[in-house]
């Protein structure tokens, strides 16, 4: 698939899953460290690839959620998206990532919630780029 870039977004990592990681632009810049649940030396203070991509998913949900209540004409009061990330050994060996995404719909039917979720989980670009290769697991909730 092509796509029409409107926005790049640049990083670079030193020293992998026990370094450092930054954006070009220094806003964000972080120490990694291998959780000790992983055989890793869990430094306080630090975070994981994981994290990172959670709280990027949850945040790109959440938009994508907003657009398509746009789309449906919903009025939603609030959008709130909580999100899990996971790795693992996959079958055949490797590791893989499970995702379970939480969306909470505030001012919406439980239905609406779910028809809304279900179209942003089409749209969001997190969503397309895992398709496929990564269980995602979706628990729609209307508050």
């Amino acid at each position: 698939m092509t796509i029409k870039t409107l926005y790049t977004a640049h990083a670079t990592s030193v020293g992998g899953r026990n370094g450092h990681t930054q954006s070009a632009d220094g806003l964000v810049g972080v120490d990694l460290s291998i959780p000790k649940a992983m055989g890793g030396p869990g430094k306080p203070n630090t975070t994981t690839p994981e994290d990172l991509f959670a709280a990027g998913y949850a945040a790109c949900f959440g938009s994508a959620c907003e657009f398509v209540s746009r789309q449906m004409k919903l009025r939603p009061t609030r959008i709130t998206v909580r999100s899990a990330v996971s790795i693992g050994e996959a079958p055949g060996g490797g590791f893989g990532l499970a995702v379970e995404l939480e969306p909470e719909i505030a001012g919406v039917t439980q239905a609406e919630a779910e028809k809304l979720v279900a179209a942003a989980h089409e749209v969001c670009p997190y969503s397309r780029a895992v398709r496929g290769n990564v269980d995602v697991t979706l628990k729609t909730k209307a508050v």
